[in-house]
């Protein structure tokens, strides 16, 4: 005791790096060692780009993992939330259930639905920020405008623009992470003539207030995830409701029917009450918030269901052809057997090559006196309204766009790395990351939902949890190995992405049909979603494989030594008086 007590203050009056009296020969190596002990972290600045699910959890994750760093995160919109900020569409709502959709940190009891209401979630994201202090680190209605690597200094040079005032001012960031998201940046429909019509031409994505469907001829265009939702709720009102449909999908039934179907809702719902409209009744809600074991329970037995689904997916596996007779017949009974709408509404393709979406009532609005359906293409906008192929015109006072995001994964800013800037390089090539969340020749540059991750597998919630965990790592690695900069290598990018390329024709993400999986070419490379079930992608990213990446250590040597992160033969884990220095007697010896 008394010898660490010495050593901590020689380490306090800067005496521990001198060297004693030694008989080793003189050193003719430029080579000094780092006079500070083994763990000591380096101030970094991390700038994030986002403040939805994503931006919020990595803002908890710095601050339970690392010390001695500054954050910020930018938010282009007025407020936190992110895609459940901006979509107000009549009947948004999630498609993942509640109690999986949420962070795993912070669960809610009194989820209204099974599966919730975009208002409901962004209410939640919202008061976890407030209630988590993070609106400090966040700063909305700013924009990064360009960021700009510079090799010298080791740092991202960032301009940002105030959305409210105008003024674009300058930045840095040793670490760059975007959790911008890729379902937010919304797109026309690629059809001629759009500013010709005269009615309301509006987009999901960006709802009006004040919209009123009655009495009105209406047309919806695109039957995915949000063409299911909205269309239901405005066949309501409207007086004619045209629906152009480009390629079929499934529409599966309710995810309670469904796991009714297949046996697997007996011991997962036993303890839970619903109505009709899969509204919790008030005593569950109630058993939720006074029994945290019966929660819990619950809340773990559904996220088994959820990660569940991916066999579905396997092209010629059991479970994908008995999961869709089952949903063709489904499919055929709520459309009442109508040949006409079962050969429109029914598709060809397998179970799941696009996202699939539960909903009772949208195939219920197909049978409707108000409702048609057409699959003839689209030739233009005209004045009056939509001219297809056929030359008909729909005359309609309305045009609604449910046409889906930009999914090309290309940054909304200019991002210029070591080899220029990567939304050329995106433009030109297939998209490519490590493990989706970092890129060749970006050194400190990491991102949430990239290309071939996970977005179609389940909860974003628990997917930005782990990713934010892996990035996290790499940055208290960097800030405590002395590394000033760290990016994968492309050949360990070019490896993943065969690895990709060889698996897909496996799944039935692989079609010859339009899907935003494939950034709409029908039979293009996969890009969108990860080659695996969401545990394979848990797992991956459980440890860091330095193998993959390059490094640019952090000092002035003239020759860099990997090692001169081990200073003065000290470790702050034993020169912390709050720490724990034996720490090693309580660990489990099984690796994970």
């Amino acid at each position: 005791m008394a010898i660490l007590e010495m050593s901590r203050d020689r380490l306090d009056h800067g005496l521990a790096g001198a060297n004693p009296r030694s008989t080793m020969p003189p050193k003719t190596s430029t080579y000094t060692v780092r006079d500070q002990p083994l763990g000591t972290a380096r101030r970094v600045r991390i700038v994030g780009i986002g403040a939805g699910a994503s931006g919020l959890n990595m803002i908890r994750t710095l601050r339970l993992n690392l010390t001695d760093y500054d954050v910020v995160v930018y938010e282009k919109n007025a407020d936190v939330g992110g895609t459940w900020l901006e979509n107000r569409y009549p009947g948004c709502r999630c498609d993942v259930p509640s109690h999986s959709y949420q962070f795993s940190w912070r669960p809610k009891h009194d989820w209204s639905n099974f599966f919730s209401p975009a208002e409901e979630i962004g209410g939640y994201l919202r008061q976890v920020c407030e209630e988590e202090g993070m609106r400090e680190s966040i700063k909305t209605e700013h924009k990064i405008v360009s960021a700009r690597w510079n090799e010298r200094d080791g740092r991202w040079a960032l301009k940002v623009e105030n959305l409210q005032t105008g003024e674009e001012f300058a930045d840095y960031a040793d670490f760059l992470i975007d959790g911008s998201g890729i379902l937010n940046n919304w797109k026309w429909p690629s059809v001629p003539g759009h500013e010709s019509f005269q009615g309301t031409m509006i987009h999901t994505a960006s709802w009006p207030k004040g919209f009123d469907a009655a009495g009105k001829t209406i047309a919806v265009i695109g039957n995915g995830s949000t063409g299911i939702q909205v269309l239901p709720e405005l066949q309501k009102d409207a007086k004619k409701l045209y629906h152009l449909v480009r390629t079929p999908t499934w529409v599966l039934p309710p995810r309670i029917m469904s796991w009714k179907m297949m046996g697997q809702a007996g011991e997962l719902l036993k303890d839970v009450e619903m109505d009709e409209a899969e509204d919790f009744a008030q005593e569950t809600i109630d058993k939720f918030k006074s029994d945290p074991a019966l929660y819990r329970s619950f809340v773990k037995k559904l996220e088994k269901e959820v990660n569940s689904t991916f066999p579905i997916a396997i092209a010629e596996g059991p479970i994908q052809k008995i999961a869709r007779k089952k949903v063709e017949e489904y499919m055929t009974f709520m459309l009442g057997g109508d040949e006409e709408l079962c050969k429109k509404l029914i598709p060809d393709q397998p179970l799941g090559f696009r996202r699939m979406t539960p909903s009772a009532s949208y195939l219920l609005a197909m049978r409707k006196p108000n409702v048609e359906v057409t699959t003839t293409g689209i030739r233009r906008f005209v004045p009056e309204g939509i001219e297809l192929e056929s030359g008909e015109v729909l005359q309609v006072d309305a045009i609604v766009c449910a046409t889906g995001f930009e999914t090309s994964f290309q940054p909304r800013f200019e991002l210029v790395g070591r080899n220029g800037d990567l939304r050329d390089t995106w433009r030109k090539a297939v998209p490519k990351a490590y493990m989706s969340c970092a890129v060749p020749d970006l050194p400190n540059y990491f991102m949430f939902l990239g290309p071939n991750g996970p977005i179609g597998h389940g909860s974003v919630f628990t997917a930005s949890e782990q990713i934010a965990k892996y990035i996290t790592g790499v940055i208290k690695k960097c800030q405590t190995e002395g590394i000033k900069a760290v990016a994968p290598s492309q050949r360990a990018v070019d490896d993943y992405f065969e690895h990709i390329s060889t698996f897909m024709p496996r799944t039935v993400w692989a079609t010859q049909s339009r899907s935003w999986f494939t950034n709409g070419q029908p039979g293009g490379p996969v890009t969108a979603l990860h080659p695996g079930s969401r545990i394979h992608f848990f797992h991956m990213l459980q440890h860091f494989r330095g193998e993959d990446w390059e490094y640019v250590h952090d000092n002035d040597n003239a020759r860099q030594n990997r090692f001169w992160y081990l200073g003065n033969g000290f470790s702050t884990m034993e020169l912390d008086p709050e720490g724990d220095s034996t720490w090693y007697l309580d660990e489990s010896t099984v690796l994970s």
